[in-house]
C-alpha cells in the first residue's frame, strides 16, 4: 500500500512516521521549498506526547524542550485564579512539553530522513487536485519544475488552514472564519522564573499575555529560551482580517504594545519589557473553520489543521494531530479495505475535534480567566468570593476531559 501524504509540517510528517512504522509506502508533499524551523512556542500534551514515545521521540523531546510542571492561570494584576499541574507531575504517564516549534519539527523531519529516506518528501511541490479510481487515487502537482502526477492507494490532505485538498472536497467553503481577536507570539532568552518548568496564563477579556519556558541551556541555567504571546481584540468577529493569515508574517511593535502597557502587572514579567527585548516576532489573526459533517470521501481524507482548525487556546492544535495521525494508522492496520479505514478514522477523530474546535470559540480552559475578570475587573482579594473552586474547577477540568487530557491528580488551591 501507498499513502500520499499533502503536508509537510507537524501533522502529515508525524503521519508519514506512524504509516511507515505498519508498512505502508509513503510520499509527502510539501509545498514550501524547504522543511524550515520556523515559529515559536508550542505544547505537545501528554496523550500526544505518548504517541511520539511510541515513536521513538522521546528522548528527542527531552533533549529539545521542557517538560512542563506548572500552569498558573492569573488576572492581568497577577492574582492567581488557578494553579494546575500537567504532564508527570499531574499523575500522567508521559510529560507534558513546551518546545520551539522548529525544534519539534526537525526532530520529527529527521526521523521520517533517517526511517523513510530523504525521497520520501518532495519539497516546492503542491498537490492541486486529485481523482479517485476503484482501486487508488491519483493526484496533480505543480512545482519549478512544471506540472506532475502521482498515484496511491489513498491520500491525505494535511496542508493546513488553507488546505487546497479540502477546497477541493468543499470548494463551496469559503475562506477561514476570524473571530477579532489577534495574536501575536515571539520567543527571547529571559530569566529563569520558579523552577524554570512554569506556564503563566494572565489577563481576561481585553486581553491575555502567555509566558513559558521552551528550552533550557545548560551553558546559562539562570536564563530559559521564553516564549511569550498576546491575544487581544482588534476587530469585529466574522470580519476579514488586515492580513492573510500566515503563522510567519512579522508583528509590529506599536501594534502589540498598546494591549500591555500599563495594564498588566505581573511580578514575573513586564510583558512589553520581553516584546520589546524579543526582536522579531509574529502575527496571526485568530481563525478556524466551522466543523465539517465528513472528512473521509472514499481513499481522500482530511487531517490535522485541514480537518479542523481551531483557535490556538487550550495548547491544543499539534497535539490533536498527532492524534489524528495514529488514529488513521490505527483503522489502515485493521480495517479490511482503505475506504472502511478512512471512514473509521473519521468517524473517530472528527466529532471529537469538533467538540474542541467549539469549545475554542468560547475560551477553552482559559475562559476561567475571562469568567473573574468579568466579576472582578480591578482584581480580588478572596478568589472563592468571585468563583469557587468547584466553578473555577469545571471550566478548566471540563475542558481537559473533552479534549482528552485530563489528569489523575487534584488541582492545586489557588
Amino acid at each position: 500500500m501507498k499513502a500520499l501524504i499533502a503536508g509537510g509540517g507537524i501533522g502529515g510528517l508525524t503521519t508519514a512516521l506512524f504509516l511507515h512504522a505498519i508498512g505502508i509506502e509513503v510520499e509527502i508533499f510539501e509545498r514550501a521549498g524547504e522543511i524550515r524551523e520556523l515559529g515559536v512556542g508550542i505544547n505537545v500534551l501528554p496523550h500526544a506526547a505518548r504517541e511520539l514515545a511510541g515513536l521513538g521521540l522521546q528522548p528527542e523531546l527531552d533533549a529539545q524542550g521542557i517538560r512542563t510542571r506548572e500552569l498558573i492561570y492569573a488576572n492581568r494584576l497577577g492574582h492567581v485564579v488557578w494553579r494546575d499541574l500537567r504532564g508527570i507531575e499531574a499523575g500522567h504517564d508521559h510529560p507534558q512539553y513546551s518546545i520551539h516549534r522548529g525544534r519539534l519539527l526537525k526532530l520529527i523531519h529527521a526521523a521520517v530522513i533517517d526511517r523513510l529516506g530523504r525521497d520520501a518528501i518532495r519539497t516546492g511541490c503542491q498537490v492541486d487536485g486529485f481523482r479517485q479510481t476503484a482501486d487508488g487515487v491519483a493526484v496533480a502537482l505543480s512545482g519549478p519544475g512544471g506540472r506532475t502526477r502521482a498515484s496511491g492507494d489513498l491520500l491525505v490532505g494535511a496542508d493546513g488552514i488553507h488546505s487546497t485538498v479540502r477546497a477541493r472536497l468543499f470548494p463551496d467553503e469559503g475562506p477561514p472564519i476570524w473571530n477579532g481577536v489577534m495574536l501575536w507570539r515571539g520567543c527571547t532568552r529571559w530569566p529563569t522564573w520558579r523552577d524554570g518548568r512554569t506556564m503563566a496564563i494572565a489577563g481576561g477579556n481585553f486581553a491575555k499575555f502567555v509566558f513559558y519556558p521552551i528550552e533550557a541551556d545548560a551553558a546559562e541555567p539562570q536564563t530559559r529560551l521564553t516564549n511569550w504571546a498576546v491575544m487581544a481584540r482588534t476587530g469585529a468577529s466574522g470580519a476579514a482580517p488586515p492580513r492573510r493569515e500566515d503563522w510567519t508574517r512579522q508583528g509590529r511593535l506599536k501594534e502589540v504594545v498598546p494591549f500591555v502597557r500599563d495594564r498588566f502587572r505581573l511580578d514575573f514579567v513586564d510583558p512589553a519589557e520581553i516584546i520589546r527585548a524579543t526582536g522579531t516576532f509574529y502575527e496571526y489573526p485568530n481563525c478556524d473553520r466551522d466543523p465539517l459533517d465528513r472528512w473521509s470521501f472514499g481513499r481522500v481524507t482530511l487531517l490535522g489543521d485541514a480537518a479542523h482548525p481551531m483557535y490556538p487556546v487550550g495548547s491544543n492544535g499539534a497535539s490533536q494531530a498527532i492524534l489524528d495521525a495514529r488514529s488513521l494508522a490505527g483503522h489502515l492496520a485493521s480495517a479490511g479495505s482503505v475506504e472502511a479505514a478512512l471512514a473509521a478514522y473519521d468517524a473517530e477523530r472528527r466529532p471529537a475535534t469538533s467538540a474542541i474546535v467549539l469549545a475554542n470559540r468560547q475560551g477553552g480552559p482559559e475562559g476561567v480567566i475571562d469568567m473573574v475578570e468579568a466579576r472582578a475587573p480591578d482584581g480580588f482579594d478572596d478568589i472563592e468570593a468571585i468563583a469557587s473552586h468547584d466553578e473555577r474547577e469545571a471550566v478548566v477540568r471540563g475542558y481537559a476531559r473533552l479534549a482528552g487530557f485530563a489528569s489523575r491528580a487534584g488541582a492545586k488551591p489557588a
